[in-house]
């Protein structure tokens, strides 16, 4: 066999590989889909009957109401104050080197690998030692940890990204660091700013884990509340809701990487 021919094989192969894992992986979504669309109350696959009523009857529900009320208003805080501390930190980070830098990186960058259970259950504590009920502070507090890392890697591939020529041509025309910042490098900052705080928000309105601990009823999120709803009942409303999560999701991230340049945030060798 040639070397051309068994390069083909290799290819061929490895592209077979891929499209196996990418329907491994979907399978279970095209399941919940074709299920969303069950006429009948008892979940089956495939479906028998056709029906839109499910999703009906997911939007109507009041406990996933209140969860998604909920879930947007932690949602809106925990992304914006993520931003603002993460683009704080990835700009000292990539600005300045002082002593433990790289501590703080790995303290920054830490709940990608910490179980969000942990995280979750650290906070349930910590809130219990401090006497402080479990409110929308406890919560939004808890999201931004989990989401900070995200908006600090998106801010950084941004800044190592950004042609430091225009801040000294505007410094040495005049313009004071506040309005270089302002007006030069913000503005340069802006597409991975938006990536950054689109992840945080699509991250943080789909925690459960976490939010499992550090939620009560009154401020249950959407997930927190899809959990409790399949607990009691097992009909296809929960392939309904899960159907709406999964469009609005790609529809996001499609979103994100067609104009806001998605795939040089996430472009490791890039940002080094």
């Amino acid at each position: 066999m040639s070397r051309l021919s068994s390069n083909r094989w290799l290819r061929l192969l490895g592209a077979l590989a891929v499209a196996a894992i990418l329907g491994f992986l979907l399978l279970p979504a095209i399941v919940a889909a074709l299920a969303a669309f069950n006429g009948r109350a008892i979940l089956s696959f495939p479906p028998e009957t056709w029906s839109l009523r499910w999703f009906a009857k997911a939007l109507a529900y009041e406990d996933f109401r209140a969860g998604f009320r909920n879930g947007l208003i932690v949602t809106a805080w925990a992304s914006v104050l993520a931003l603002v501390v993460g683009a704080a930190f990835a700009f000292v980070l990539d600005r300045y080197d002082f002593r433990f830098k790289r501590t703080l990186e790995t303290v920054l960058l830490s709940p990608l690998v910490i179980a969000h259970f942990t995280v979750g259950l650290g906070f349930l504590i910590l809130a219990a030692q401090l006497g402080v009920a479990r409110g929308f502070a406890v919560v939004i507090a808890c999201h931004v940890v989990l989401v900070l890392p995200f908006v600090v890697r998106s801010v950084y591939v941004s800044l190592r990204n950004l042609d430091r020529r225009f801040e000294l041509a505007a410094a040495s025309l005049g313009a004071p660091p506040a309005r270089v910042l302002a007006t030069i490098t913000l503005p340069l900052l802006l597409p991975g700013l938006v990536s950054g705080w689109l992840f945080a928000a699509i991250l943080s309105f789909n925690e459960f884990t976490a939010s499992l601990f550090v939620t009560v009823q009154r401020t249950q999120t959407l997930p927190v509340a899809m959990y409790n709803y399949v607990r009691e009942y097992a009909d296809p409303s929960m392939a309904a809701i899960s159907v709406i999560y999964i469009v609005a999701t790609a529809a996001l991230l499609t979103f994100a990487t067609l104009f806001l340049g998605l795939g040089k945030v996430l472009d490791v060798e890039q940002a080094r």
